[in-house]
């Protein structure tokens, strides 16, 4: 008899009153399930189907029926990615074909006369879907969710099975179309995202993603007339009735503040025979509104209920929402909430790939990746090439990014019309499964880059005006793209200076101008050589010219710089890209990211970061404020020149030679406008650093900048020399986001090399060597290339995950090779806490896939070192002892 496991069932709403944002301090963020938030005793119970899925890759008779026997297959967890891949995983190397996952469990009792949604967020290439052998779903696509009704499928009281096969190889049938081989992005195949068990009662609030009802489905909350002194709030709403009678109810909204304050309230009566779906219309009157906005993202907090005739709640959930109002008026540029917007938006562009794990990341991930592209100063997310995970959506949504959101597509067109049906199909659906979201500030309905036919532009218009018939909705298309002329916002360059556009004679006054991707500057398309695409390992130099790149380069390209000069109608533009990521079509990673694809910062990201407001802006989470970054090592072939990227009106550099002062202070005129690339000449030389050391002071060798504003230092930032190399230091790259025991949350942890000073040696050639203890594992091994990691620019990420228990995982660190020498160990123990959804898997499954885990690499092995590392300290000790005498005799006969 197989069990199901239920983890921490009363904590799905425990936690719910803890959403307000008034207090920052151990803030965690909320992850939405299926388009919307849980509330308490609404009838409504999510469970997470995350855990514990039998997996097969290859071909295989008869595994769509109950009794198949999967005894034999590996047991995983979503999301899944099918494989991990090492660090370099370009060119087509990723698994591409069929695949089987099985999922067994027994449903609860009181699931009886209820009505059961299985919601996959995604699944990669075409599908199908089973449950106790019955089909009941086949989709083909690999970016929007895959809702199946599986009410009528299950039988209680005995072990039920989930089966679905999926195939990601070549298919010109659906998008993306195009071949992998020829693709600029990878699509790794899988259970990528989460999957969700929705229960509620038999009159419920629908799905938009499953009813296909066009503008309608679910909830569908818009705004007219908004404005500082009032707004008005669209609430649409899509009821279904699968009871067996007649419903008389009502639909009832609560709209509380950030503070968790009632705002307002209204009621609409409902009635809607059995069988049968209702679509009901409220309107709300917002006096004095908060306004969502990058530098404020705002967000109220909307409880939806659906009641019966006695007042009882049958239904309910909630959902966060922004009010904001988005206009592009042509020559006067983008307008946001009734004002024009004071500064172009400059931003870059996101694939979901990620090192070792390709697409399948935890809502965490996507979390932290939005976290960093704020703190950078990011203002817009091009969602390249494709909708993206819904927690990447609510990320933005709640650190204040906007997103242009993009149809599936890349560079291919195919004449057959189911092609171009399932296009308009994916369209209908990433509209239905975002139009809530406040982060949203454009559509980019078309297929990128793509010779498609001018009537496919004018009818992906008229979806989108069919599915979005609210003001505030906008889509942009290349200016030299066919059909163009439907579109109210262009994607172009601008010219050098502003005042026009490379791929325009004329600027249309009645469009506005965009660039949606910026900065990558290649001598070939075969070849693809580029200063701006730089590997994070190759060092200092080849970064500063990265980065350079992107601010203001002496050539004729595309840049920060450029983008800030533009007049408004030019809008602004997304870098391209802000992460590296895999490729299909090439044998190399792009390398062009700001950040390396574990989330490593290039120097570029500093130089980003040296654009946002001196201002410290208490409503956003992201960091905000002065920043000031020395952009030299202090190794012996770093420049004599020392780059200093800041915000600040004046940056004062100190390097002791002589106690000699550098200062630069931004001339007036250039307020306004980015931030320069500030560069000292001549400052730092290493034979006098030398000097130094060889008399003993070490400790006065260094480079100190200091930030300031009003004469007042507000930043500052030092760099040393590093060392001999004595030591690992290892911490979790985690930006406060706590590790959740639910079998598929993930964090980076980062090794690195250091002297005694914890100064951070970027030049070696190390290889790390990562054990586990607790509960929790790598995600990596040998054959991937990913453990040992070797170090890259002084650095060594690892990827661990949680298990389903909390508890503490201990991750330990060390070279590979040790010696009396060598430097010392490193550990880091990390907390994991309580899954916040109830975990659905059968026992004797999940046990077996613990006790995987456990068997590659979570067995205890920090007690059987040879040598406590207290020991190798005092070896070390000893030897550095012995090592001075060496040092003196060196010098008598040099």
């Amino acid at each position: 008899m197989r069990h199901t496991l239920l983890s921490w069932r009363m904590l799905v709403i425990c936690l719910l009153s803890l959403y307000s944002l008034t207090s920052y301090a151990g803030y965690q963020p909320a992850y939405s399930t299926a388009g919307f938030y849980s509330l308490p005793n609404t009838g409504r119970t999510v469970f997470s189907m995350n855990p514990a899925w039998r997996f097969h890759k290859g071909k295989v008779e008869g595994a769509e029926q109950k009794n198949f026997d999967d005894k034999a297959w590996n047991v995983v967890s979503l999301p899944h990615g099918i494989e991990y891949l090492p660090v370099e995983a370009s060119g087509c190397i990723n698994y591409q074909g069929e695949i089987w996952y099985r999922k067994h469990f027994t449903p609860q009792d009181d699931w009886k006369d209820k009505q059961l949604f299985l919601h996959f967020e995604a699944i990669m290439g075409k599908s199908k879907v089973w449950v106790n052998g019955k089909l009941l779903k086949e989709y083909f696509g690999g970016f929007l969710p895959v809702v199946v009704d599986v009410t009528s499928a299950l039988n209680f009281g005995e072990d039920n099975v989930i089966t679905v096969w999926a195939d990601n190889s070549d298919d010109p049938a659906y998008p993306p179309g195009k071949t992998q081989e020829t693709l600029d992005f990878t699509y790794c195949g899988g259970i990528y995202r989460d999957c969700w068990m929705i229960v509620h009662n038999r009159v419920f609030v629908t799905d938009p993603n499953y009813e296909d009802e066009v503008a309608g489905g679910g909830l569908f909350v818009s705004y007219d007339k908004v404005s500082r002194q009032s707004t008005l709030v669209n609430l649409d709403i899509h009821i279904r009735n699968t009871s067996g009678k007649f419903f008389n109810g009502k639909v009832s909204y609560e709209l509380f503040d950030r503070d968790n304050r009632l705002v307002l309230s209204t009621e609409k009566r409902l009635s809607v025979s059995n069988d049968r779906a209702a679509k009901v219309s409220s309107r709300l009157k917002v006096e004095a509104p908060r306004l969502w906005s990058p530098d404020n993202p705002y967000l109220y907090q909307l409880h939806v209920y659906v009641k019966d005739k006695a007042g009882n709640v049958v239904d309910g959930y909630r959902r966060r929402i922004g009010i904001r109002s988005i206009e592009f008026k042509g020559k006067d540029g983008f307008w946001l909430n009734g004002e024009p917007y004071p500064y172009p938006l400059i931003g870059a562009n996101r694939h979901q790939d990620y090192a070792v794990i390709g697409n399948a990341l935890p809502n965490s991930l996507h979390w932290r990746d939005a976290k960093k592209l704020r703190d950078a100063g990011l203002r817009v997310i091009r969602n390249a090439h494709y909708p993206q995970d819904p927690a990447f959506m609510d990320a933005c949504d709640e650190l204040g990014l906007f997103v242009i959101v993009n149809t599936p597509g890349w560079q291919f067109w195919n004449d057959e019309p189911v092609f171009a049906q399932r296009v308009y199909s994916d369209i209908r659906n990433m509209i239905r499964r975002d139009r809530n979201h406040p982060c949203v500030w454009m559509w980019e309905p078309i297929l990128n880059e793509t010779w498609y036919p001018a009537e496919f532009a004018r009818n992906v218009v008229d979806i989108l005006n069919k599915e979005y018939p609210y003001p505030y909705c906008y889509a942009g298309c290349d200016v030299t793209a066919r059909g163009h002329e439907f579109f109210p916002i262009h994607f172009t360059h601008p010219a050098e200076g502003g005042g026009g556009a490379f791929n325009t004679e004329t600027l249309n006054p009645d469009i506005s101008y965009f660039t949606r991707e910026w900065g990558d500057n290649v001598d070939d398309w075969y070849a693809h050589n580029s200063p701006s695409r730089v590997n994070r390992a190759w060092g200092e130099v080849p970064m500063l010219v990265q980065a350079q790149g992107y601010a203001k380069p002496d050539y004729k390209l595309t840049s920060y710089d450029v983008l800030y000069r533009t007049t408004r109608q030019h809008m602004g533009g997304c870098l391209w890209h802000s992460f590296d990521h895999q490729r299909g079509y090439h044998p190399d990673p792009f390398y062009g990211g700001i950040m390396d694809a574990f989330r490593q910062p290039k120097l570029s990201y500093y130089m980003f970061c040296s654009q946002r407001p001196v201002e410290v802006n208490e409503e956003l989470i992201a960091d905000s404020g002065p920043m000031v970054y020395i952009a030299n090592a202090m190794t012996p072939f770093s420049p004599k020149d020392v780059t200093v990227y800041s915000n600040c009106e004046e940056v004062r550099l100190t390097f002791c030679k002589d106690g000699k002062q550098y200062s630069y202070r931004k001339p007036a005129i250039e307020s306004g406008i980015p931030s320069p690339v500030i560069t000292f000449k001549e400052v730092f030389d290493f034979m006098y650093d030398k000097q130094l050391s060889r008399g003993g002071k070490q400790a006065d060798s260094y480079l100190l900048a200091e930030g300031l504003a009003g004469g007042k230092v507000v930043a500052t930032h030092k760099v040393m020399p590093t060392r001999r190399p004595s030591k690992l230091l290892l911490w979790a790259d985690d930006e406060k986001v706590n590790l959740k025991a639910d079998g598929s949350d993930i964090m980076t942890v980062i090794a690195a090399i250091a002297d005694d000073n914890g100064n951070i040696k970027r030049l070696n050639n190390y290889e790390v060597k990562f054990e586990i203890e607790g509960l929790g594992q790598l995600v990596a091994n040998d054959e991937t290339f990913t453990n040992p990691e070797p170090v890259r620019w002084g650095t060594a990420p690892v990827l661990v995950r949680a298990s389903t228990v909390p508890g503490e995982i201990k991750v330990r660190a060390s070279v590979v090779w040790q010696g009396k020498h060598t430097p010392v160990s490193a550990e880091l123990v990390i907390q994991t806490y309580q899954a916040e959804h109830i975990l659905l898997a059968d026992k004797e499954e999940l046990e077996q896939l613990e006790s995987v885990a456990r068997q590659k690499g979570m067995s205890v092995i920090l007690n059987s070192k040879e040598q406590t590392d207290g020991n190798r300290k005092q070896q070390q000790e000893a030897s550095r002892l012995k090592l001075k005498e060496v040092e003196k005799q060196q010098s008598d006969f040099e």
